[in-house]
C-alpha cells in the first residue's frame, strides 16, 4: 500500500526558501502570489493491507525520523 506524508515548518517558523521563491515569482510577474511555503512529500511502498495500519505506520515513520517535530508538522494518507 503507498502512504504519503508531507512535511511543513510549523506556522511562525522563518521559511527562508519560501522567501527566495515568492521574491523570485514577484520578480517574474506574479504579483497576485502572497506567502510562499516550502515543504517536502515523502512517498513510501508499505506491504500492509489495511489501510489504518498503513496509516499507523507513517505516523511513526514521520515521528521518528521524517519530521523534526520541533520546528515541523506533518500530514500522513493512504493513496493506494
Amino acid at each position: 500500500m503507498k502512504v504519503r506524508v508531507t512535511v511543513m515548518l510549523k506556522e511562525g517558523v522563518l521559511d527562508p526558501q519560501g522567501k527566495a521563491v515568492e521574491h523570485a515569482l514577484h520578480v517574474l510577474d506574479f504579483k497576485n502570489v502572497g506567502e510562499v511555503r516550502i515543504g517536502r512529500v515523502i512517498e513510501l511502498e508499505v506491504n500492509e493491507t489495511d489501510r489504518e495500519r498503513a496509516r499507523a505506520q507513517a505516523d511513526a515513520m514521520a515521528r521518528a525520523l521524517l519530521a523534526n517535530l520541533v520546528i515541523e508538522d506533518f500530514v500522513t494518507e493512504v493513496v493506494g
